[in-house]
């Protein structure tokens, strides 16, 4: 998937406005977006006239900023530099901890968009990339978890 799909993608199971989303950017890195025009381009489909490509770094302070906003900030800890590569292990981490999901939901979720999976298979999604038991992210999980998370936050309607 596309760092622009995922954006788009959460966009809509939040229901974010476009001077919402560039706040949730601002909460990591103000500097990355400035306001609501850069963010409309970054929700642009590819092939629109004037559509940015969403970057890891916007994409990687977009999640940080959405853990911020949903969890609030710890004024004990110094704010994390965003990464500067992220892939769909990362954005699955970041997801689990914004919204506060845990094993059980997980399963739960994307057994409700039509992907079950068994627990190994899920812990081995969270293991360091150097560990035996890693396993990347494809799109597809990627995909179906996002669709199971928006079915989850905004219902079935």
């Amino acid at each position: 998937m596309s760092n622009n799909d995922i954006l788009r993608a959460v966009r809509y199971m939040l229901d974010l406005s476009d001077a919402r989303l560039a706040q949730i950017i601002a909460l990591t890195d103000p500097a990355l977006v400035s306001g609501r025009e850069e963010a409309q381009a970054l929700l642009k489909k590819d092939d629109e006239p004037g559509a940015t490509a969403c970057t890891d770094r916007v994409l990687a302070a977009f999640l940080d900023g959405l853990v911020t906003s949903l969890r609030g900030h710890d004024p004990g800890r110094p704010p994390r530099p965003p990464e500067r590569r992220i892939d769909n292990n990362m954005v699955l981490k970041k997801l689990r901890v914004a919204f506060k999901l845990q094993d059980a939901d997980m399963h739960e979720i994307l057994a409700a968009a039509g992907m079950p999976v068994s627990k190994p298979e899920m812990s081995a999604l969270f293991r360091q990339p150097g560990h035996k038991n890693f396993r990347p992210c494809g799109d597809q999980l990627l995909r179906h978890f996002l669709r199971g998370l928006t079915l989850r936050v905004r219902g079935t309607d």
